[in-house]
């Protein structure tokens, strides 16, 4: 038999809170394989964990998967499983981190709150649900000790905590959109699409100049001219260009710079896009 997948993300850092939990995985789950997607997610911001989520888990196997960014841990905040259309489980908080890559792998199917306590560590505390409550859960599904409606009573899908979304919109010639997310090089991911640039601003063939009016007022930042370009290489160094990221959406980089200390941008700003 194959060896269950456990993937494991959170905002721990590196001072052994995340191997701890590793270990309590291990400890249930001899097998289980651990994939790190990584624990320097910004501090507190669970749209960041989100967006990691979404654009790491499908190219995952199927298997277990735990988030947590987790400011409310010991509140009254839920902690949830769901299971998703793939066939896959996610495991954390019920504070919006879940559902975008829920999404991403089909959509979510059904949610359990993590009550049984068969489940947990026999010991648990206020303020560590990723080692007492989160990675026990996951290591049982993996090991097959416990399976997802033995977790807790169901927990219907809309009553779930959602993140709001940013959007992005096409209007009097450009596009107005949204910062969703900014990467350890300073590349500002944006809300929209390739087609919805083009949309906005004409065709995007022959690596069009465009205009980056940052914020709605350009309070955060003013208005700078960037290239529309395939690929970071095709930019002088220390220009800037607007590209499609790896992912499928807009963004705004700096060739071997960064882009978002450069222009003091952070996730939820406003950015407007035309052709120059």
């Amino acid at each position: 038999m194959e060896r269950p997948i456990i993937t494991f993300l959170t905002d721990f850092g590196l001072d052994g809170a995340a191997a701890t939990c590793r270990g309590v995985m291990l400890s249930i789950c001899r097998d289980a394989q651990i994939v790190d997607i990584g624990h320097t997610v910004r501090k507190y911001a669970i749209a960041d964990g989100a967006w990691i989520l979404r654009a790491s888990l499908p190219f995952m196997p199927v298997g277990i998967h735990v988030g947590v960014v987790d400011p409310g841990v010991g509140t009254e905040r839920r902690p949830i499983a769901i299971s998703v259309a793939r066939g896959d489980v996610l495991v954390g908080p019920d504070n919006g981190l879940l559902l975008p890559p829920a999404e991403a792998l089909g959509g979510a199917e059904a949610a359990r709150t993590l009550t049984n306590r068969d489940y947990w560590l026999p010991a648990t505390t206020f303020t560590f649900h990723g080692r007492d409550i989160f990675s026990p859960v996951a290591a049982h599904l993996a090991a097959g000790s416990a399976v997802f409606e033995q977790l807790g009573p169901e927990v219907q899908l809309d009553g779930l905590v959602r993140l709001p979304a940013p959007s992005a919109s096409v209007r009097d010639g450009a596009l107005e959109t949204a910062v969703t997310y900014v990467d350890s090089f300073g590349n500002v991911r944006l809300a929209g699409t390739r087609e919805d640039l083009a949309t906005a601003i004409g065709s995007l063939d022959g690596e069009p100049p465009v205009d980056v009016l940052l914020g709605a007022d350009g309070a955060a930042g003013g208005r700078e001219t960037a290239t529309f370009r395939q690929t970071f290489g095709l930019a002088p160094v220390g220009s800037s260009l607007v590209y499609v990221d790896s992912s499928g959406g807009l963004a705004i980089a700096d060739n071997q710079g960064n882009a978002a200390a450069r222009l003091g941008l952070a996730v939820g700003d406003r950015v407007r896009i035309t052709r120059a």
